[in-house]
């Protein structure tokens, strides 16, 4: 490991060191107190199953619901210039340091059977709350802002310049956007879509207010896993263990091609400089 003037400062080698301790130790007791001899039998119960479904599915339709809302989103708050954007910026972030349960209570009164939007779709036949959609809209108020801060800073690192020189060429916009803007983002798109998906699939707090725990419908592996932690402890970590291998072979997935900083690609420096 080079360190010092060519790499960084050694001292900085104790605080990482404790940092790396504090995620992989509490993850390496988990793994030690599962039951391997009945880790098949403990996941792969009917209940486990059919949160385990319900999850990817719920997941995929919240990560497509993301990238649908998120990148129209991140481009206006890339481009735009106008004087509330920080403040439009804060409100499209603040899910990620609202508590889960805050956000499922405000989906609750907007699309409950008494909430703004709910009261108008139910008189239609429409119901919301405590159903599979409610798992999907939760999942995505809570994913959606990793999607667009991701393509966000992909945008701005990536600048404008080859856009404007699109348009000065007589390109349209719809054609700047199609042929340059989409194609600089799609990096980043692949690398935000992924992450969307990983905390899609984790999510517990706003599922469980806003869509309640019935199996098979909105139960997801992370309320089994609460659950099953005062039933069976033993298939609770047996099903944390699932959703923490899960969980990274999506965060590897995400980071495969693109490095930590959103935006940029993750390359093979050579020893004459080249970048590969």
């Amino acid at each position: 490991m080079r360190t010092g003037a060519a790499g960084f400062p050694r001292w900085l080698l104790l605080p990482a060191l404790i940092g790396f301790a504090l995620v992989v130790v509490p993850l390496g007791a988990l793994a030690s107190r599962v039951e391997w001899g009945r880790f098949g039998a403990l996941v792969t119960t009917e209940a486990s199953r059919d949160a385990l479904w319900l999850s990817l599915r719920t997941a995929a339709g919240s990560t497509l619901l993301c990238v649908l809302l998120g990148v129209p989103m991140a481009v206006v708050l890339a481009r735009s210039r106008w004087r509330g954007l920080p403040v439009l910026r804060a409100l499209v972030l603040l899910p990620l340091v609202l508590p889960p349960v805050v956000g499922g209570i405000a989906l609750l009164y907007t699309f409950g059977r008494r909430g703004l939007l709910g009261s108008h779709l139910e008189a239609l036949g429409v119901q919301i709350a405590f159903s599979t959609t409610a798992v999907v809209l939760a999942q995505t108020f809570v994913a959606l802002p990793f999607l667009v801060l991701t393509l966000e800073g992909a945008l701005r690192t990536a600048g404008h310049r080859y856009e404007q020189i699109a348009a000065t060429l007589g390109a349209g916009p719809s054609t700047v956007w199609w042929r340059i803007t989409l194609p600089l983002m799609r990096p980043a798109l692949i690398s935000g879509a992924v992450l969307a998906f990983a905390r899609a699939l984790g999510e517990f707090g706003a599922t469980l207010t806003f869509a309640g725990s019935l199996q098979g419908r909105t139960r997801t592996l992370p309320l089994e896993i609460y659950l099953q932690r005062e039933a069976d402890p033993d298939a609770a970590v047996a099903l944390s263990v699932v959703l923490i291998i899960v969980a990274i072979l999506i965060v590897l997935l995400a980071y495969r091609r693109t490095s930590p900083i959103p935006g940029t690609q993750l390359g093979r420096t050579r020893s004459g400089g080249r970048v590969e």
